[in-house]
């Protein structure tokens, strides 16, 4: 595993780890269900990141592309919770924040990827 990738799984967890901490403060029948989805797809995410380092190059591009639509969903998940009033604006924008270096990771790796394959 090259830097680049050790890099992104520090950046998922500390992710993670925040995101768990506003997830336990949602209001009981949302925790159940948006919070479950967003647990779900943070871990989904991770998972993916981690078999890209195992599998063939010519299959990594595939499984990027899924934790990209990975951090989408999650980047609406967290809109929705703003909207409703469930999370202040200081943690949407924290959450987000943390979304967009990840996203700017995998695009790094996107396009590395893409570079050797041209």
């Amino acid at each position: 595993m090259n830097d680049n990738k050790l890099v992104i799984i520090v950046k998922i967890e500390k992710y993670i780890e925040y995101m768990l901490t506003i997830l336990l403060k949602l209001p009981r029948t949302e925790k159940f269900s948006i919070g479950t989805e967003i647990k779900t797809s943070m871990y989904e995410m991770l998972k993916h990141i981690l078999l890209a380092s195992k599998v063939d190059k010519n299959k990594r591009l595939q499984i990027y592309n899924i934790v990209d639509s990975n951090i989408y969903y999650q980047r609406i998940c967290i809109r929705i919770m703003y909207n409703q009033k469930w999370i202040d604006e200081k943690k949407y924008k924290y959450s987000n924040e943390l979304l967009n270096e990840i996203g700017k990771m995998l695009g790094g790796l996107i396009k590395a990827l893409e570079a050797k394959n041209a």
